[in-house]
């Protein structure tokens, strides 16, 4: 069972309460279960199956490893992280950019910090439609207002990039008392999560960390904190 089969109408996933991995390089904060932390409750939400904030110390990072099956979406919050896998591939993500990985049958890759300071991103694992597809890969830099920006778009729209499953997925930095509508199509599941700053949504308080899900239905509203916001929305099915 994932949250997504006990849903509400919305459904909090408070900061302090996601999962934790900390060693001398790397701060991490899961907000479903990862690697040895396990919660059946937190699997995932719909095909939403990880979002991990991560901080790396400077000249350090995630040495090659494998991954199949999965798409993996990097949002680059601070910093710059260098990536090299087996297709080839050796770019630098810089604060702004979105990476799309399709592991597809399977890929290598490395994530080294290889700036003069810590590195902040989000990596977030969507499961895809169909898993046997060959891999991929795609970079770009996103120019960021106080409206919501396609990062993901099935087809492309706007200039979005697309993974291997017809999800949306939008990034906003709202200023000060700012109000967002929240709005997904029927029939999907949503996902806002907070990468900084603070602010409401239906009536709840949400703070850097913090992630809430909700079915189509009722319009959603957000309204941004004094220090202003900085969050994802997904739109999944």
């Amino acid at each position: 069972m994932t949250s997504a089969d006990v849903l509400a109408p919305l459904l909090l996933r408070p900061a302090a309460e996601r999962f934790h991995s900390q060693l001398d390089w790397l701060d991490s904060w899961h907000s479903f279960s990862f690697a040895s932390h396990y919660d059946p409750a937190w699997m995932g939400f719909g095909p939403l199956r990880v979002i991990n904030d991560d901080t790396l110390a400077p000249g350090r990072g995630f040495g090659l490893h494998p991954h199949r099956g999965m798409e993996i979406v990097t949002v680059m919050v601070e910093g710059q992280l260098t990536h090299r896998d087996s297709m080839g591939h050796a770019e630098v993500l810089r604060a702004g950019e979105v990476q799309c990985m399709s592991a597809g049958t399977g890929v290598v890759h490395s994530e080294m910090n290889e700036g003069d300071r810590p590195c902040r991103l989000l990596q977030i694992w969507i499961e895809p439609t169909s898993p046997g597809l060959p891999p991929t890969y795609a970079q770009k830099a996103f120019a960021l207002d106080g409206g919501w920006t396609p990062l993901l778009d099935p087809h492309g729209a706007h200039g979005a990039l697309s993974v291997g499953r017809p999800v949306r997925l939008w990034r906003s930095r709202p200023g000060a008392g700012d109000v967002l509508d929240v709005a997904i199509a029927p029939d999907r599941l949503g996902w806002l999560q907070l990468i900084a700053g603070d602010g409401r949504m239906s009536g709840r308080s949400l703070r850097q960390g913090d992630g809430i899900g909700f079915s189509s239905g009722a319009p959603q509203r957000f309204e941004a904190g004094s220090a202003g916001a900085d969050l994802l929305l997904f739109e999944l099915r």
